[in-house]
């Protein structure tokens, strides 16, 4: 456990926010809750605090930061508005679409002020402007809670719910695994934030069985039980149909591998199959690509790049972290794309013919076979593979996150098959439901958890209090 958290080790008997799950939509609502002058708790079930926060690339999407304008970046609210909405296939929830983006900034400027910082913006998946901003999410998480600990809220590691409890029609605490068995917490608002159901595979079997071949990360935590606990008194479930994989990652497992995988493909590779053969438009989001990849013969592909590609390294985010890649031993290498088709094991002549067919179409000016435009979206001009050395990153598809779950409303509270509001039960993070669609934007599971997490916290701290304290 990191030193300097508000650590209890006693379970409460009441409070008056209970959150559930400690990543970033958990902390941000238990400091919300605090700073609103709620005496609030978390309850973290795994015996560490971050869940899949802490595995992500530490992205956040927001649109007219003070980095973006130091880059000289032109966004405005409206084109954050419109690419979520396109990247999303038109399925998301336009209400909390809008309240992603009328809350980004004012979520933003409040990390801040709690000590956030952010680098150098990139472009990514479904963004066309660079919007991606790069955090150190451990650090991010420690100071929201030690912030929140200083209003007199508390984190409680190892304790997992077993059921949210309710009467009269409203929640009205929790269920946990106390040390001496089941113990009751009584709260005037739950907040669910236990990430989504990556790490389940019964689950994942049950929603998603086009995922079987994937590999499995996220949070250690991330089983699907705070959308279950939610199910069980009745809340709506939304976008199962698009939960897809993560594209990128190293084939199998490897220690330099901390669950990302990189995304070379956004800045000039491209990926090709076992055949040698390009397989897919390389600018699309990422979990598009996953679905290509996974339908290819033998499911593991290749990003295939050069110097000039590996030039644009950088370790401060890590799917573009390049170099450190090939420091770890996980790239294959060659002086010549022939060299490089060789250590692969791709058929003789076809890496050379696919390196060649793409900077010919470039340098002639001719259309993409696959229709690529762009880097990544609509961003950054294409650039041949021409400049040696030559480097191929063996790639595969991961379930990293899930990106559905719970219906809720604008407050985040849940809302049941119904359509009526559950009382008093507010959801937050990627258990949510809604949001994403059919499709997902780099660096909005990190931007929902801040922005929504801050949004339930508030709005659960809002609620009458019903204890006898």
């Amino acid at each position: 456990m990191i030193a300097g958290l508000p650590h209890a080790t006693e379970l409460p008997d009441r409070v008056g926010v209970l959150v559930l799950g400690s990543g970033l939509a958990g902390c941000a609502a238990l400091l919300a809750a605090a700073e609103a002058g709620q005496y609030a708790v978390m309850l973290e079930k795994t015996d560490e605090i971050g869940g899949s926060t802490v595995r992500s690339a530490g992205l956040s999407a927001y649109a007219g930061t003070d980095e973006q304008a130091a880059q000289g970046i032109a966004d405005s609210v409206e084109l954050l508005r419109k690419d979520l909405l396109e990247t999303g296939k038109h399925r998301s929830d336009e209400a909390l679409v809008d309240l992603y983006c009328d809350h980004q900034l004012d979520t933003y400027r409040w990390l801040k002020d709690h000590g956030v910082r952010y680098g150098e913006v990139h472009a990514a998946s479904g963004q066309s402007v660079p919007r991606s901003h790069p955090t150190d999410t451990t650090g991010m998480l420690t100071g929201l809670l030690k912030a929140a600990g200083r209003l007199g809220a508390r984190l409680v590691t190892g304790t997992a719910a077993r059921r949210i409890l309710r009467e009269d029609g409203r929640v009205v605490g929790v269920e946990v695994d106390g040390p001496a068995g089941p113990h009751r917490i009584d709260a005037d608002a739950v907040v669910v934030a236990t990430g989504g159901f990556s790490r389940s595979p019964e689950l994942l079997a049950r929603f998603a069985p086009q995922l079987e071949h994937a590999l499995h990360a996220g949070g250690p935590g991330c089983t699907g039980d705070g959308m279950l606990l939610a199910w069980q008194l009745g809340a709506g479930v939304v976008d199962t149909p698009y939960v897809k994989g993560t594209y990128g990652i190293y084939h199998r497992p490897h220690p330099g591998e901390d669950g990302t995988g990189i995304l070379a493909v956004y800045k000039g590779a491209i990926a090709v199959n076992c055949e040698g053969r390009r397989f897919v438009d390389e600018s699309l989001p990422y979990k598009e690509i996953g679905d290509a990849a996974l339908a290819q013969p033998g499911v593991t592909t290749w990003q295939v790049f050069d110097a000039q590609v590996m030039a644009a390294s950088n370790d401060e985010v890590p799917i573009y972290e390049f170099a450190g890649r090939e420091r770890a031993g996980m790239l294959l290498r060659g002086e010549t794309v022939a060299e490089l088709e060789a250590a692969v094991g791709l058929p003789e002549g076809s890496l050379i013919a696919t390196v060649e067919d793409y900077n010919r179409r470039i340098r002639d000016g001719e259309p993409d076979q696959l229709g690529r435009r762009a880097l990544s979206s609509t961003v950054g001009d294409l650039l041949p593979l021409d400049r040696p050395p030559f480097y191929a990153h063996p790639s595969g598809t991961v379930v990293l996150a899930t990106y559905c779950g719970l219906t809720v409303d604008t407050t985040m509270r849940v809302v049941d098959v119904l359509g009526e509001p559950i009382e008093r039960l507010y959801a937050a993070g990627e258990v949510v439901g809604g949001f994403h669609g059919a499709g997902y934007m780099t660096g909005t599971s990190i931007g929902k958890a801040g922005i929504f997490g801050r949004i339930a916290g508030a709005a659960a701290a809002a609620e009458e209090s019903g204890l006898t304290w």
